[in-house]
């Protein structure tokens, strides 16, 4: 019974926290895409790169030429309205050198030297004496370049968007009262409230909702009473959040697997005699 009892909580806390964790990464991709995030964070980190804050120089060309930015303007003197959400290393590349010479009649080297600012400059030139003048290698060390930038942005993008990833879920856990500390108590003395879930749902869909109501949560009193209870419900809402964090799949790969293990029975005991000796003799 113990056990059972054990499985059954662990099967409800698993179904909530991923239910949750799928709701919280639909709401993110909705406001990543809805506020372009991505594309935001990507242009401002080439702004960083070529040192161009008001995106008026090489930055905008650079955006306007179509290797980059095949719906972008023409025109350098209006604002980008078509911002791209991934730029491939080898297009920037190609768009940056172009975007360095307004002439093939002028030589490489002396367009980098007429760079106004220095950091780009000299960046630039390294890689340029580098590759001994020679523009394939030029290239390979500009998307090198580029590549190196990415990953740090990559990095920036991941931690902003847990962060925005809590906040939505703690939003979302305040918002249905979904307290880990009292779903806990409330399954481990009722386990029959889990005992509907079969397995993990495949998107959100009105049965994976309709068990997610079938668990204790939601308001039953409002406001709460600011009082020592209350201390426990934010450390609930703390934690439920936090299983968030683990994102979906993770959760609902540990339901799948906390589910066939409930519906595995018992082992048969193995049989005294498997067959009869061949000496016996067969019946008609």
């Amino acid at each position: 019974m113990l056990g059972s009892t054990v499985l059954e909580v662990a099967i409800g806390l698993t179904f909530c926290y991923g239910t949750l964790a799928l709701v919280v990464s639909t709401l993110q991709e909705a406001l990543a895409a809805a506020f372009s995030l991505r594309a935001n964070m990507l242009l401002a980190a080439i702004k960083r790169m070529l040192d161009d804050p008001r995106c008026e120089a090489l930055a905008q060309s650079l955006y306007d030429h179509p290797l980059v930015n095949p719906h972008g303007s023409s025109n350098a003197r209006r604002p980008l309205s078509v911002r791209p959400s991934y730029i491939e290393p080898a297009h920037f590349a190609i768009a940056l050198l172009d975007s360095l010479r307004s002439s093939p009649a002028i030589p490489l080297q002396a367009a980098i030297d007429a760079l106004p600012d220095e950091q780009v400059r000299r960046v630039l030139l390294a890689l340029y004496r580098q590759s001994g003048g020679d523009l394939a290698r030029f290239q390979d060390g500009i998307a090198g370049w580029f590549n190196s930038a990415m990953e740090r942005l990559s990095g920036v993008y991941k931690r902003r968007q847990l962060l925005i990833s809590f906040l939505l879920a703690m939003l979302l856990t305040i918002m249905l009262n979904i307290d880990s500390i009292h779903l806990f108590q409330t399954l481990w003395q009722n386990p029959a409230l889990a005992a509907q879930i079969k397995a993990a749902p495949a998107g959100l869909d009105p049965e994976a909702l309709r068990q997610m109501w079938a668990l204790p949560i939601g308001w039953s009193t409002f406001p709460p009473t600011l009082n020592t209870a209350f201390a426990l419900q934010v450390a609930g809402w703390l934690i439920t959040a936090g299983t968030t964090l683990f994102g979906a799949p993770f959760w609902f790969d540990l339901l799948q697997r906390a589910v066939q293990l409930r519906s595995t029975g018992a082992k048969p005991q193995a049989q005294a005699a498997r067959s009869t000796p061949e000496s016996a003799a067969v019946q008609p």
